[in-house]
């Protein structure tokens, strides 16, 4: 590559994020309904080994609070910088995804504007995909055949976090997190002291996204009591009279890791879109798994791989990592459970969905707080035209002023189209998708972040049970708890120009 070229893309990304972040907060009227109300507000609570909830004392708290500006400073410059740049064969490697992704994307003619128009025929309700051969179809897209495990879903952070804790203070090895954001909130704060306390007993190891952790200091939850006592620089609190081990993954070209899980003795994982904060404890709706079963050990072997890439060898721990695994993978009881995953050049994650619309007959349920990604949308919009029942649910609200705008032109497009569109009331933060039986779900959201540049982990499976349970306690209750659209949302300019803008992220 011309090195003129490559010192050019960085910096002319840098630039264009930084101009888009100023029109999010520029665009008026991207709202899908009215702001939000009063949340509930608790304060600073976590429960114990027994489920229950406890306030986390002063004494276990950082006095006061003052955004970290030199920590913070520190952090940036190393995860967008000084990392990146002593691993230079990963950093190239993904910069050569970035660009070749973002290349293809730009001059694909499969765009929503050629989308078939005319009529929408009725529903064939077809019988659906076999779903032996589309396993089997699967092993061709992945190149590996799956693992086996069990699946609980764990549905908003009243049931996942009490799971959590209850798995970390009954830890008898280790403690394995990866997380793109380990927020300061006065929650995350909280459940820092917990393994902070626990650090002295099993060994506990953080892996946190530089970037995402960077941005979420900045910024406190609504829900907060603007007296809640937060902690600094985190992963300077995390590590602060403790014996945990904590490493950034660095950002190079302002990619992340967004991937969630934490492995608890190589025993029990637990992964989907939950951060540490209060947000997901308390405000959003969002979905985690608990897994156990071999697969669990193919989780804590990508832990592994990150977290000896974003240590002190880099490339070469890596390396090492990769031919000497440390993991056994013995056989175990389950069902099949594939893990799929966005890395550069293998984009298994949009793959496998792409080709799950274009083969499903019967139904396609798919709920994403993130939804801008051109050829899924004319996916779904063709297999709508097929006589398949479509149904998607968005969020009213969101984090985002860019892609809740974005999200408006996606509902009107769909709904146009045929597809049933049902708004969820808040920020519902669910990734997860069924189609004819296959259910897929996990971290990775519908845009072109998740899907092509930054690191996802989803699990998939055909497993009835499963997939029946997911319909019923997430899909089923969200379709009722929804308002499905009879009409076209309002739209404007700052719509589209909001999703001119969310097709680059």
């Amino acid at each position: 590559m011309n090195p003129d070229l490559a010192a050019a893309i960085p910096a002319a990304r840098t630039s264009l994020l930084t101009a888009i972040t100023l029109i999010a907060w520029l665009l008026p009227g991207c709202a899908t309904s009215d702001q939000p109300g009063k949340l509930a507000v608790t304060s600073g609570t976590i429960p114990d080994s027994s489920g229950h909830e406890r306030v986390a004392g002063p004494s276990e708290r950082d006095e006061g609070y003052r955004f970290p500006v030199l920590p913070a400073g520190v952090a940036l410059f190393r995860t967008l910088v000084s990392k990146p740049a002593a691993r230079p064969l990963s950093s190239l490697h993904r910069l050569a995804s970035f660009v070749t992704n973002t290349a293809f994307d730009t001059l694909d003619p499969n765009s929503v504007v050629l989308a078939r128009r005319g009529p929408v025929p009725p529903l064939s309700r077809g019988r659906g995909m076999d779903l032996a051969a589309w396993e089997e179809r699967l092993d061709e897209l992945t190149g590996r055949a799956p693992s086996k495990g069990t699946i609980r879903f764990l549905v908003d952070g009243d049931e996942f976090f009490p799971r959590l804790i209850g798995a970390v203070e009954g830890a008898q090895r280790s403690v394995d997190i990866r997380t793109y954001i380990f927020d300061n909130d006065d929650y995350a704060t909280a459940f820092a002291d917990r393994l902070k306390r626990r650090s002295g007993e099993v060994k506990i190891r953080v892996l946190m996204d530089g970037l995402g952790t960077l941005v979420a200091a900045g910024v406190a939850p609504d829900s907060m009591p603007p007296d809640a006592v937060r902690a600094g620089w985190i992963a300077d609190y995390l590590e602060r009279d403790s014996d945990v081990d904590v490493r950034m993954q660095s950002n190079p070209w302002l990619t992340g890791d967004h991937t969630k899980t934490i492995v608890v003795d190589n025993e029990v994982a637990f992964i989907g879109g939950m951060n540490i904060g209060r947000e997901y404890r308390y405000d959003w709706h969002d979905l985690m798994m608990e897994v156990r079963g071999p697969i669990v050990g193919v989780i804590d072997q990508e832990f592994r791989l990150a977290w000896r890439r974003a240590g002190f060898l880099g490339e070469l721990g890596f390396l090492a990592e990769r031919l000497w695994p440390s993991v056994s993978r013995e056989a175990g009881a389950g069902y099949a459970v594939r893990m799929l995953v966005t890395k550069p050049w293998n984009s298994e994650i949009f793959r496998t969905q792409l080709a799950a619309i274009r083969a499903a007959e019967g139904y396609i349920y798919i709920q994403n707080p993130y939804f801008s990604d051109d050829k899924i949308l004319v996916a779904l919009i063709e297999a709508r035209r097929r006589g398949v029942d479509v149904r998607v649910i968005l969020p009213s609200r969101g984090d985002s002023k860019i892609m809740v705008g974005s999200n408006v032109v996606v509902a009107n497009t769909l709904f146009r189209q045929g597809v049933r569109v049902f708004i969820y009331p808040g920020f519902s933060h669910v990734k997860a998708a069924i189609f004819d039986g296959w259910a897929c779900l996990g971290s990775a959201n519908l845009d072109k972040m998740s899907l092509r540049v930054n690191d996802e982990m989803n699990l998939a499976t055909s497993h009835p049970p499963t997939v029946a349970a997911l319909m019923a306690r997430v899909f089923d209750v969200d379709f009722a708890k929804s308002v499905e659209m009879t009409e076209p949302l309002p739209q404007n300019l700052s719509h589209r120009l909001a999703a001119l803008i969310a097709n680059q992220l």
